[in-house]
């Protein structure tokens, strides 16, 4: 073999390894683009998720947020009904016929009374209970209460209405404020139990 021989020889296996190291070159480009081209696939897929989950989320958020809104306004309207009711309830009482009235006062200081020697506070403005009454009521206490109820010296005011029992240090408020204050409590509780549920995350 002469030296064009060798050295065309040289030059054949050269370009043909080149060939070969070409060949895996894009046998590996092509791996490497299919890999990228799936991890991109990927990541559009999670970000389309997790963009789709934000709107629901968002949506949801803004849901509950119309729905907690709506709630509180129809529970202001219905305080603001509750107010108006309560003081024409309290208004009702306090304008009830006199015999009317004290047939009333008379059942709710017989069932306050635990002793039946309790001094009756009443309203600065009441002029319906006095000891006449009261010793009405005294006979109506049940066995084992004293019959001696007496009408206060104190007088405060009450709201229009009702009493306080007093022995010694011990007062029992009934008057009419705390009366309409507690039913209206217990249905203002029992109204947004109604619109909240039991559970207040709701």
């Amino acid at each position: 073999m002469n030296a064009d021989q060798v050295v065309n020889k040289i030059l054949s296996d050269a370009n043909d390894k080149a060939e070969k190291i070409k060949a895996q070159a894009r046998q590996k480009e092509d791996a490497e683009q299919k890999r990228f081209d799936s991890q991109l696939e990927e990541y559009k897929k999670e970000t389309e998720q997790m963009a789709s989950k934000k709107a629901n989320d968002e949506k949801e958020h803004r849901m509950a947020a119309g729905r907690m809104d709506a709630a509180k306004e129809f529970l202001a309207e219905k305080r603001k009904m509750l107010d108006e009711a309560f003081y024409k309830s309290k208004d009702a009482l306090a304008k009830m016929p006199d015999e009317e009235y004290l047939k009333l006062v008379g059942k709710w200081i017989a069932a306050a009374a635990e002793s039946g020697d309790e001094e009756v506070i009443v309203d600065k403005n009441e002029n319906r209970i006095d000891e006449s009454f009261l010793k009405q009521v005294s006979r109506q206490l049940g066995e084992g209460k004293k019959q001696e109820l007496k009408l206060a010296d104190e007088r405060l005011d009450l709201g229009g209405g009702g009493f306080i029992l007093s022995t010694g240090k011990v007062r029992t408020n009934v008057s009419l404020n705390v009366l309409i204050s507690q039913i209206r409590d217990e249905a203002e509780a029992e109204l947004a139990g109604m619109l909240f549920g039991n559970d207040s995350s709701k």
